[in-house]
């Protein structure tokens, strides 16, 4: 605070970046080797990348990323497992890919490092064993991207933009991964891991002379080839700015992303002031989106642009995700931001900060050797200019004002802008065909549907109180759900890799007990004792306030179906679609409850809920019902909190297990 009326000091000169020039040689087979001698630190690492075209797989999408997942694994003279202890008693890293390999440790070990990774890259043995170990593990991973709407949201924007048949707009299907076999796997490599267009950037402390021997020796036998040169249309944009919507009615919110084709290159003398206006719009913390959808509004956690110099088409997107509340108001804003870098001049204190801020990020990454190799490759398969990197803050800062606005005009469009937006139909729909844009729909796979019908009229006879009574009979009737005096249920998943177990503990009584235990701690917790309770995470403890209470009065029982009915406020507001079943669904304050029009069972519930000063609604679904002394219970539940958690039953007890200590506060 004393030192707040001192003058600023002033900058200093630009600093004078020296990159270290790579020494070159090749081999006869192809191979385009680069050695960057540094000495500061006694490592080196290796990076081999195949600078082929891009190609597109066809209906048998998948063989790349089975290949890339068998490069390595096990070669001509070693096991898969002798191949990975010596790995790790180097203390090094080893990986491969359909495009490359990379290896790096300590420069003592160089030459066997790079020997391993020679012998991984060359002389993989591809087994049927492995195949299909790796094509099980791809299957599993795309099924559990089905529900995510950020995956749907995703795989749909590629298919549009660039069409199904780009390699860019392709996408992994099971029906296409079953068709894959070891031997197109086995013809991929062959194909496409050849040396004709294959660069290994060497960086660290080796000498050119030791390095040129032993990529001779390891990687002279490599046979010569060239992959096929494979060439695809350019994309085109919508003639006519649209939103595309997709209708995901398990989204807790929306996914919306402004995009449009590039085909900005590195060389274009646009380069520089392109991406220091995208930083402007998107690109950084206080630019324009986020500065308006996030600081101004709270609508988003952050919204972003992106757009880079590609040497095959490439594409410019701003997005973010929101409420679905706010979902119309946020393309409104997207909009306006949009036409602000087009017609207004950027502020001069704002053009001044985002160039420091990128100058700055570019210095510290410059000491970074895995960036000198980066950019050494794109030096050679962008076909850069030698000083290019040399002049990167010189040509920062000779950016102006007019030049961000001509290339925003150029680069981010605003008449052939496609409008992604991935939600729940139901909720958002209706505001957004107030905006006046042609709207299309389309399913999770990018085919063109008609408009999705989010809710039906609710059949003459059916009330909140006929819903709850078909669910009590579809789980075993009156008098067994009665007969339930208390459930205790273990249940196992994942969180981010983490193994996690729940615990749940009910009573007839309106009694409860959750508890979330995790790498060997209680994660979350929360208990009620029939008239007061308590929730805990991270070492904060919150005491139920009394509209808290006075739900769980019903909640808290193990079937709250038995007495929702006589709640106030419970309505029946329609039938909408969850899972691709129709439910009836109904209100109960911030939650809505959804129960499967034709079996009676409770499929899912969400709520909303204010988080760090945000709206944020959680959805939960059940499935997986299983009969235990008499009532059907859910062994399957799936919570969606951006991201989805899948808990399955690995215990469910009725009247046995549950004490009244359990809920002690």
């Amino acid at each position: 605070m004393q030192a707040q009326d001192r003058p600023q000091p002033k900058p200093g000169p630009a600093p004078v970046i020296n990159i270290g020039k790579p020494q070159s040689f090749e081999l006869k087979n192809g191979l385009k080797v680069m050695v960057v001698e540094n000495n500061k630190l006694p490592r080196v690492s290796f990076n081999l990348t195949m600078d082929n075209a891009p190609y597109a797989e066809g209906d048998k999408k998948g063989v790349a990323d089975l290949t890339s997942a068998l490069i390595g694994s096990g070669t001509k003279k070693m096991s898969k497992d002798v191949f990975n202890e010596e790995i790790d008693f180097l203390g090094a890293n080893i990986g491969f890919n359909a495009n490359g390999a990379y290896g790096s440790g300590l420069s003592k070990y160089a030459d066997r490092i790079l020997e391993l990774m020679a012998d991984g890259a060359l002389n993989s043995v591809f087994t049927q064993e492995e195949f299909d170990k790796e094509k099980a593990k791809l299957i599993e991973g795309l099924k559990t991207q089905e529900k995510s709407v950020a995956a749907v949201a995703s795989r749909v924007e590629d298919v549009l933009v660039y069409g199904k048949n780009h390699p860019n707009g392709e996408y992994l299907t099971e029906e296409g991964i079953n068709k894959v076999t070891l031997n197109d796997a086995v013809s991929n490599y062959q194909t496409y891991f050849v040396p004709a267009k294959a660069y290994l950037v060497v960086i660290g402390d080796v000498k050119f002379k030791d390095v040129k021997k032993a990529v001779e020796k390891h990687f002279g036998s490599w046979k010569k080839a060239a992959a096929p040169a494979v060439s695809y249309a350019d994309p085109k944009d919508v003639q006519y700015t649209q939103i595309n919507f997709v209708d995901m009615p398990n989204a807790v919110q929306s996914e919306i992303a402004l995009v449009n084709i590039s085909n900005l290159k590195m060389t274009d003398k646009d380069y520089f002031a392109t991406i220091l206006a995208n930083q402007i719009i998107g690109g950084d913390f206080n630019s324009y989106l986020n500065m308006n959808l996030r600081e101004a509004h709270g609508w988003t956690y952050g919204a972003r642009s992106s757009i880079r110099g590609d040497k095959y088409v490439g594409k410019f997107k701003a997005s973010t995700q929101v409420r679905n509340s706010v979902t119309d108001s946020a393309v409104v804003e997207f909009f306006k931001e949009l036409k602000k870098i087009r017609t207004e001049r950027v502020a001069d204190d704002m053009l001044k900060n985002v160039k420091a801020g990128y100058v700055g990020n570019f210095v510290m990454q410059i000491q970074k050797p895995g960036t000198v190799a980066r950019y050494a490759l794109l030096t050679k398969t962008q076909g850069l200019p030698a000083d290019f990197y040399e002049n990167y803050i010189k040509n920062i800062n000779a950016v102006t004002a007019e030049d961000i606005q001509r290339v925003a005009n150029k680069y981010f469009l605003a008449d052939n802008t496609r409008i992604m937006i991935t939600g729940k139909g139901s909720e958002v729909l209706p505001a957004l065909e107030k905006l006046g844009i042609p709207m299309f729909y389309f399913d999770k796979f990018g085919n063109s549907i008609e408009k999705p019908v989010s809710k039906k009229e609710v059949p003459a006879g059916v009330t909140t109180k006929t819903v709850f009574e078909n669910y009590i009979k579809a789980i075993g009737g009156e008098k067994n759900a009665k007969a339930a005096k208390s459930v205790f249920v273990t249940m196992t998943g994942k969180v981010q890799g983490i193994d996690i177990t729940m615990v749940r503990k009910s009573t007839a009584t309106g009694k409860k007990l959750d508890e979330v235990t995790g790498m060997g701690q209680t994660l979350s917790k929360e208990v009620f004792d029939g008239t007061k309770g308590y929730e805990s995470a991270q070492g904060q403890k919150t005491e139920y306030d009394a509209a808290k209470i006075a739900d769980a009065k019903f909640d808290a029982t193990i079937f709250p179906e038995l007495n929702l009915a006589s709640k106030s406020g419970v309505t029946l507001s329609g039938i909408e679609s969850i899972d691709g079943k129709d439910a009836y669904a109904i209100k109960d304050g911030s939650k809505t409850l959804y129960y499967d029009t034709t079996s009676g069972l409770k499929i899912a519930q969400s709520e909303t809920q204010e988080v760090q000063g945000q709206q944020m609604t959680q959805v939960i679904t059940f499935s997986d019902y299983k009969d235990v002394k008499g009532v059907k219970i859910a062994h399957k539940t799936v919570l969606n909190v951006g991201m989805e958690i899948e808990l399955n039953a690995t215990s469910v007890k009725v009247n046995e297990g549950v004490t009244d200590a359990d809920f002690k506060i």
